[in-house]
């Protein structure tokens, strides 16, 4: 049996701060199993969340070193939380700060230099899991539906909701991955218009009324009429949907959103044979936006422990360093749509240098 020990890092486009998971992983026999040893999220200062929330409008010129500090910051807070726990991992691997995404044009930007971040932790670091299946052709996105289907196969379906909300599940034996809707980008924005960070257990949206008008507009996009593979970045949520939220009351923006992700992920699942559908990510502690959710779709719902729910990204990204490092497929073409499957990601060896 082999193991190894990962530190996985996420930042989710809900900007909600950097998530750190400690995996210890194992391969017995061909089958990986996972134990998350300690899990912690570390807040963004206030510099941080600004200059990172208005990356998308940064000036091409701006943004390479926009990339090195970002990918210093990351290492810092790995050697920290390394240092807290007393451990030195095998390697870490780092999703990065999406910037942009559009793989129609072939280009996608997840900040957070690999060498900035590996010399600055100490660690072998990989990174960049999206660009390759883009250049090919794909949508470099969702990248997880491999951890789904490797490590949370007890599930048919697993749903997260972040920043964007996305769903996986198999079709005899074949993953299928998309992204349904912008999520929390949205609550958290229209939140933040009332001084809150985020909108706790969706006690802002169940207060408020769903907007005919609005939801029609919201639920009336190309976007959910085309068929996977597909996927979002922030453009979506900035272009067509930020100001038609802003033109309401928060209340009222906030309980049309919610009903809009519960609807969309009612349509995108109402096909699929009924079974369990994990739901995790920052969503899943939005109490009125699970209960929407399940008002509307057939499946079983299940919302896990709190660790699985906040952490289960950053866990599966250090299962994408893993795979990587041992060679085997971590992006799948059934999920992206490139013509083949990737074993993506670049590796970075920290650099012999001392760090002031």
């Amino acid at each position: 049996m082999k193991e190894w020990l990962a530190i996985g890092l996420m930042s989710g486009s809900s900007l909600d701060g950097l998530d750190l998971a400690l995996v210890r992983f194992t391969n017995d026999d061909g089958r990986y199993s996972y134990t998350i040893l300690e899990a912690e999220t570390m807040p963004y200062p206030v510099s941080w969340s600004k200059r990172l929330a208005k990356a998308f409008l940064s000036a091409p010129e701006d943004l390479n070193p926009l990339d090195l500090e970002y990918g210093t910051y990351l290492g810092k807070c790995v050697k920290e939380f390394a240092n807290k726990h007393k451990v030195k991992p095998d390697f870490i691997a780092s999703h990065g700060h999406t910037v942009f995404h559009q793989p129609e044009k072939r280009y996608t930007l997840q900040i957070g230099d690999g060498q900035a971040l590996a010399d600055n932790c100490g660690f072998l670091t990989i990174n960049d899991f999206r660009t390759e299946d883009v250049l090919k052709g794909g949508q470099g996105a969702p990248l997880v539906p491999i951890g789904d289907k490797l490590l949370f196969s007890d599930y048919e379906i697993c749903l997260n909701i972040g920043g964007i909300a996305n769903l996986s599940y198999d079709v005899n034996g074949c993953r299928i991955a998309y992204d349904i809707c912008i999520a929390n980008q949205a609550l958290n924005w229209l939140a933040q218009r009332e001084g809150f960070n985020y909108d706790k257990d969706g006690m802002l949206a169940r207060s408020g009324k769903v907007n005919p008008d609005l939801l029609k507009a919201l639920n009336d996009n190309e976007f959910y009429r085309q068929q996977p593979p597909k996927s979002l970045g922030r453009e979506f949520f900035e272009s067509y949907q930020k100001q038609r939220l802003g033109l309401h009351s928060t209340k009222d923006a906030m309980a049309t959103f919610v009903e809009h992700i519960a609807q969309q992920i009612e349509c995108s699942t109402s096909s699929l044979q009924r079974g369990k559908m994990l739901v995790t990510g920052g969503g899943a502690h939005n109490g009125f936006l699970v209960e929407r959710i399940q008002h509307y779709v057939k499946h079983q719902v299940v919302v896990p422990d709190n660790q699985t729910i906040d952490y289960k990204e950053a866990l599966i990204f250090a299962f994408l360093g893993l795979l990587k490092l041992e060679g085997q497929t971590n992006v799948l073409c059934s999920v992206t749509g490139a013509p083949s499957d990737s074993c993506s990601g670049h590796i970075w060896h920290p650099k012999a240098i001392k760090l002031v």
